[in-house]
């Protein structure tokens, strides 16, 4: 099993009791970070209908676990935008000759207009302002060709008639164990927030946020990168108090959580 020590993940100098919560989950061995798991992940990708005329462009690609399933279409070209340079250095080591990974920001890509047909990102939405998600859309609008696809993978607040203040109370709960602004929205809402930047919302698809459930962990690393990661957890007292924190708020409000992935069309 490979040592904590030998993981390299973004803030990974940060003591583990403040380190963000998906980071600390990756310094512990978590490749897999997305709320729905890798099958809901798959979804996505299928639903996005890569091919090898396809040029991709992916929001925010973390640990480039995606990376690599995506790469298995065989398109045409691929672009990576990160924020984080561990991440981008991490991430690159995925990609196939010619494919690329530049340091930069989701909202500001600084890519050509009109020079992908796919543009993606998981898990990255939900911790922006309504302000940054909307910005982040409109750049993906931005570089969508018509016909173009984009595609996200975001967690969801459940049932879309939820109070405003179970909502705040949740959001509460997940910046204070995830040490992260997160900001779920409704399904609704975040087909709300496509539509107002002219997207068509085509697929929809929901999972549990079983993000750190023994099946779940399974599902997602395999028998051995469970027993890694379980392992990992077990040897760090603080990242065991933070797992176990970060797992009880989830159980708690497991009714009123969902993952979400949606395909829109950019007309």
């Amino acid at each position: 099993m490979a040592k904590v020590d030998e993981i390299e993940v973004p803030g990974a100098h940060l003591d583990l009791s403040r380190m963000p919560g998906h980071w600390l989950l990756a310094r512990m061995g978590k490749r897999v970070l997305r709320p729905g798991g890798l099958e809901l992940t798959k979804t996505l990708l299928a639903r996005l209908a890569i091919g090898p005329a396809d040029r991709l462009v992916e929001l925010a690609p973390g640990l480039g676990a995606t990376t690599r399933l995506v790469l298995a279409y065989a398109p045409s070209s691929y672009v990576g935008i990160d924020r984080d340079s561990v991440a981008v250095r991490v991430a690159r080591k995925a990609l196939r000759p010619g494919d690329e990974i530049l340091h930069g920001t989701a909202s500001r890509t600084g890519l050509q207009s009109a020079s992908a047909t796919v543009v993606f990102g998981e898990a990255m939405l939900t911790m922006q302002t309504e302000h940054q998600k909307a910005a982040i859309v409109r750049e993906a609008h931005r570089l969508l060709r018509p016909g173009g696809r984009y595609g996200i993978h975001e967690l969801a607040l459940t049932p879309d008639g939820l109070p405003e203040e179970q909502k705040d109370q949740i959001q509460r709960a997940l910046c204070d164990t995830i040490h992260v602004g997160a900001r779920p929205l409704t399904v609704t809402e975040w087909i709300q927030v496509l539509q107002s930047a002219d997207f068509e919302v085509s697929s929809v698809a929901t999972a549990p946020m079983h993000l750190l459930e023994p099946a779940r962990l399974v599902a997602d690393e395999g028998v051995l990168g469970a027993l890694r990661f379980i392992a990992n957890v077990v040897a760090a007292p603080a990242a065991r108090r933070r797992v176990l924190a970060m797992r009880s708020v989830f159980r708690r409000y497991a009714a009123k959580m969902c993952a979400v992935a949606l395909v829109a069309r950019k007309d």
